[in-house]
Protein backbone atom coordinates (compact mmCIF):
# COMPACT_ATOMS: atom_id res chain seq x y z
CA UNK A 1 0.00 0.00 0.00
CA UNK A 2 1.20 3.39 -0.48
CA UNK A 3 1.48 6.01 1.49
CA UNK A 4 -1.70 7.94 0.93
CA UNK A 5 -3.86 4.88 1.64
CA UNK A 6 -1.90 4.31 4.83
CA UNK A 7 -2.51 7.86 5.74
CA UNK A 8 -6.08 7.66 4.89
CA UNK A 9 -6.65 4.02 6.43
CA UNK A 10 -5.19 5.31 9.94
CA UNK A 11 -6.76 8.52 10.11
CA UNK A 12 -10.43 6.54 9.32
CA UNK A 13 -9.24 4.14 11.92
CA UNK A 14 -8.65 6.96 14.09
CA UNK A 15 -11.72 8.39 13.83
CA UNK A 16 -13.80 5.29 14.45
CA UNK A 17 -15.95 4.99 17.14
CA UNK A 18 -14.24 1.93 18.59
CA UNK A 19 -10.78 3.31 18.40
CA UNK A 20 -8.85 5.21 21.18
CA UNK A 21 -5.82 5.87 19.49
CA UNK A 22 -4.14 4.36 15.95
CA UNK A 23 -0.04 4.65 15.48
CA UNK A 24 1.57 3.80 12.39
CA UNK A 25 4.66 1.43 12.58
CA UNK A 26 6.73 1.53 9.77
CA UNK A 27 8.46 -2.07 8.70
CA UNK A 28 11.86 -0.47 9.52
CA UNK A 29 10.76 0.69 13.16
CA UNK A 30 9.01 -2.70 13.99
CA UNK A 31 12.43 -4.27 12.50
CA UNK A 32 14.31 -2.00 15.25
CA UNK A 33 11.85 -2.62 18.17
CA UNK A 34 11.80 -6.57 17.12
CA UNK A 35 15.90 -6.10 17.35
CA UNK A 36 16.01 -4.47 20.36
CA UNK A 37 13.36 -6.81 21.71
CA UNK A 38 15.60 -10.18 20.82
CA UNK A 39 18.80 -8.52 21.31
CA UNK A 40 20.58 -9.02 18.09
CA UNK A 41 19.96 -7.58 14.43
CA UNK A 42 18.21 -10.23 12.87
CA UNK A 43 18.21 -8.50 9.49
CA UNK A 44 21.85 -9.76 9.06
CA UNK A 45 21.31 -12.99 9.56
CA UNK A 46 17.98 -12.85 6.98
CA UNK A 47 19.51 -10.41 4.50
CA UNK A 48 15.76 -8.62 4.24
CA UNK A 49 13.24 -7.38 5.99
CA UNK A 50 10.50 -9.47 6.49
CA UNK A 51 8.17 -7.26 8.22
CA UNK A 52 5.40 -5.40 7.33
CA UNK A 53 4.34 -1.54 7.99
CA UNK A 54 1.43 -2.05 10.39
CA UNK A 55 -0.89 0.28 12.66
CA UNK A 56 -1.01 -0.25 16.16
CA UNK A 57 -4.93 -0.30 17.04
CA UNK A 58 -6.01 0.67 20.37
CA UNK A 59 -9.59 0.05 21.12
CA UNK A 60 -11.55 1.76 23.31
CA UNK A 61 -12.53 -0.90 26.98
CA UNK A 62 -16.21 -1.28 25.72
CA UNK A 63 -14.99 -2.40 22.35
CA UNK A 64 -12.75 -4.96 23.36
CA UNK A 65 -15.16 -8.31 23.23
CA UNK A 66 -14.71 -11.41 20.76
CA UNK A 67 -17.41 -10.36 18.18
CA UNK A 68 -16.77 -6.53 18.62
CA UNK A 69 -13.41 -7.39 17.68
CA UNK A 70 -14.28 -9.74 14.99
CA UNK A 71 -16.38 -7.44 13.22
CA UNK A 72 -13.95 -4.66 13.28
CA UNK A 73 -11.44 -7.22 11.65
CA UNK A 74 -13.90 -7.93 8.90
CA UNK A 75 -14.62 -4.37 8.19
CA UNK A 76 -10.70 -3.88 8.32
CA UNK A 77 -10.61 -6.72 5.79
CA UNK A 78 -12.06 -5.27 3.10
CA UNK A 79 -9.75 -2.72 2.35
CA UNK A 80 -8.00 -4.63 -0.19
CA UNK A 81 -4.38 -3.53 0.93
CA UNK A 82 -4.75 -4.71 4.39
CA UNK A 83 -2.81 -8.02 4.32
CA UNK A 84 -4.21 -9.08 8.14
CA UNK A 85 -5.93 -7.93 11.11
CA UNK A 86 -3.78 -9.71 13.74
CA UNK A 87 -5.12 -10.23 17.64
CA UNK A 88 -4.36 -12.13 20.33
CA UNK A 89 -7.84 -14.08 20.31
CA UNK A 90 -7.48 -16.43 23.14
CA UNK A 91 -6.67 -13.96 25.32
CA UNK A 92 -9.53 -11.21 24.61
CA UNK A 93 -11.12 -14.64 25.73
CA UNK A 94 -10.17 -15.22 28.70
CA UNK A 95 -10.56 -11.60 29.57
CA UNK A 96 -13.74 -11.50 28.33
CA UNK A 97 -14.38 -13.90 30.44
CA UNK A 98 -12.62 -13.28 33.73
CA UNK A 99 -14.44 -9.98 33.72
CA UNK A 100 -17.90 -11.54 33.55
CA UNK A 101 -16.86 -13.81 36.38
CA UNK A 102 -15.37 -10.50 38.61
CA UNK A 103 -18.05 -8.25 37.35
CA UNK A 104 -21.03 -10.85 38.92
CA UNK A 105 -19.31 -11.00 41.98
CA UNK A 106 -18.80 -7.19 42.42
CA UNK A 107 -22.29 -7.11 41.80
CA UNK A 108 -23.06 -9.87 44.10
CA UNK A 109 -20.89 -8.06 46.72
CA UNK A 110 -22.46 -4.81 46.00
CA UNK A 111 -25.49 -5.57 46.78
CA UNK A 112 -24.45 -7.49 50.05
CA UNK A 113 -23.35 -4.31 50.90
CA UNK A 114 -26.12 -2.31 49.63
CA UNK A 115 -28.46 -3.97 52.37
CA UNK A 116 -25.98 -3.49 54.97
CA UNK A 117 -25.70 -0.12 54.07
CA UNK A 118 -29.76 0.40 54.32
CA UNK A 119 -30.16 -1.66 57.29
CA UNK A 120 -27.42 0.71 59.65
CA UNK A 121 -29.17 3.52 57.66
CA UNK A 122 -32.67 3.02 58.57
CA UNK A 123 -31.86 1.65 62.20
CA UNK A 124 -30.15 5.05 63.18
CA UNK A 125 -32.43 7.21 61.69
CA UNK A 126 -35.59 5.14 64.07
CA UNK A 127 -33.00 5.33 66.92
CA UNK A 128 -32.68 9.12 66.18
CA UNK A 129 -36.33 9.83 65.94
CA UNK A 130 -36.96 7.51 68.71
CA UNK A 131 -35.26 9.40 70.86
CA UNK A 132 -37.34 12.60 69.97
CA UNK A 133 -40.85 10.72 70.15
CA UNK A 134 -42.05 12.60 73.41
CA UNK A 135 -41.42 16.13 70.50
CA UNK A 136 -42.93 14.46 67.88
CA UNK A 137 -45.81 13.83 69.64
CA UNK A 138 -45.96 17.33 71.90
CA UNK A 139 -46.07 19.34 68.69
CA UNK A 140 -48.70 16.77 67.27
CA UNK A 141 -51.03 17.45 70.03
CA UNK A 142 -50.46 21.53 70.62
CA UNK A 143 -52.14 21.35 66.84
CA UNK A 144 -48.96 20.66 64.44
CA UNK A 145 -50.07 19.06 61.43
CA UNK A 146 -48.19 16.00 60.51
CA UNK A 147 -46.65 17.41 57.63
CA UNK A 148 -45.12 20.40 59.85
CA UNK A 149 -43.62 17.85 61.72
CA UNK A 150 -42.20 15.59 59.25
CA UNK A 151 -40.57 18.44 57.21
CA UNK A 152 -37.75 19.42 59.32
CA UNK A 153 -36.76 15.83 59.81
CA UNK A 154 -36.74 15.19 56.55
CA UNK A 155 -34.97 18.19 55.23
CA UNK A 156 -32.62 17.28 58.06
CA UNK A 157 -31.99 13.40 57.06
CA UNK A 158 -31.69 14.29 53.03
CA UNK A 159 -28.55 16.86 54.11
CA UNK A 160 -27.26 14.41 55.98
CA UNK A 161 -27.55 11.96 53.21
CA UNK A 162 -26.04 14.04 50.64
CA UNK A 163 -22.84 14.62 53.00
CA UNK A 164 -22.69 11.05 53.44
CA UNK A 165 -22.87 10.72 49.66
CA UNK A 166 -20.44 13.27 48.76
CA UNK A 167 -17.99 11.83 51.39
CA UNK A 168 -18.60 8.17 49.64
CA UNK A 169 -17.65 9.48 45.97
CA UNK A 170 -15.12 11.63 46.87
CA UNK A 171 -13.50 8.70 48.60
CA UNK A 172 -14.69 6.55 46.03
CA UNK A 173 -13.02 8.18 42.87
CA UNK A 174 -9.94 8.66 45.55
CA UNK A 175 -9.50 5.04 45.71
CA UNK A 176 -10.07 5.02 41.42
CA UNK A 177 -7.28 7.32 41.20
CA UNK A 178 -5.05 5.58 43.13
CA UNK A 179 -5.72 2.21 41.58
CA UNK A 180 -5.28 3.92 38.12
CA UNK A 181 -1.64 5.43 39.35
CA UNK A 182 -0.63 1.47 40.22
CA UNK A 183 -2.30 0.41 36.89
CA UNK A 184 -2.46 3.08 34.22
CA UNK A 185 -2.52 0.36 31.46
CA UNK A 186 -6.64 -0.30 32.59
CA UNK A 187 -7.31 3.97 32.20
CA UNK A 188 -9.72 3.51 35.36
CA UNK A 189 -10.56 6.97 35.36
CA UNK A 190 -10.91 7.35 31.44
CA UNK A 191 -14.61 6.35 31.20
CA UNK A 192 -16.07 9.69 32.18
CA UNK A 193 -19.61 8.93 31.28
CA UNK A 194 -19.88 5.66 33.36
CA UNK A 195 -18.33 7.58 36.21
CA UNK A 196 -20.97 10.31 36.13
CA UNK A 197 -23.52 7.66 36.59
CA UNK A 198 -21.75 6.48 39.56
CA UNK A 199 -21.29 9.61 41.36
CA UNK A 200 -25.27 9.97 40.23
CA UNK A 201 -26.20 6.88 41.74
CA UNK A 202 -25.00 7.21 44.77
CA UNK A 203 -25.58 10.66 45.34
CA UNK A 204 -29.15 9.57 44.50
CA UNK A 205 -29.57 6.48 46.84
CA UNK A 206 -28.05 8.52 49.94
CA UNK A 207 -30.64 11.22 49.69
CA UNK A 208 -33.42 8.69 48.35
CA UNK A 209 -32.57 6.11 51.67
CA UNK A 210 -32.38 8.81 53.88
CA UNK A 211 -35.23 10.47 53.36
CA UNK A 212 -37.41 7.46 52.71
CA UNK A 213 -36.58 6.04 56.20
CA UNK A 214 -36.76 9.01 58.20
CA UNK A 215 -40.39 9.34 56.59
CA UNK A 216 -41.62 5.78 57.57
CA UNK A 217 -39.82 6.37 61.14
CA UNK A 218 -42.03 9.86 61.33
CA UNK A 219 -45.28 8.59 60.22
CA UNK A 220 -44.93 5.50 63.20
CA UNK A 221 -44.79 7.69 65.89
CA UNK A 222 -46.87 10.10 64.63
CA UNK A 223 -49.67 7.31 64.10
CA UNK A 224 -48.98 6.33 67.65
CA UNK A 225 -50.77 7.31 70.87
CA UNK A 226 -49.14 9.01 73.71
CA UNK A 227 -49.59 6.09 76.08
CA UNK A 228 -48.08 3.79 73.62
CA UNK A 229 -44.95 5.49 73.34
CA UNK A 230 -43.69 4.22 76.01
CA UNK A 231 -43.50 1.10 74.98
Amino acid sequence: AGGVEIDQLQQTIGLAGYTKNAVFVSKQQAAEEHSALIGENFMEFLGDNPLKNSIDVFLLAEFVTSEDIERIQNELMQNSFVESVNYDKPLIVLLNDNIKKISFWALVISAIFLVITIVLINNSIRLSVYAKRFTIKTMQLVGATKGFIRAPFVRQSILFGTFGALIAIFGLFGVLWALNQYFPELDIIGDVKGHVWLALFVLGAGIIISGLSTFFAIRRFLNLRSDELYY
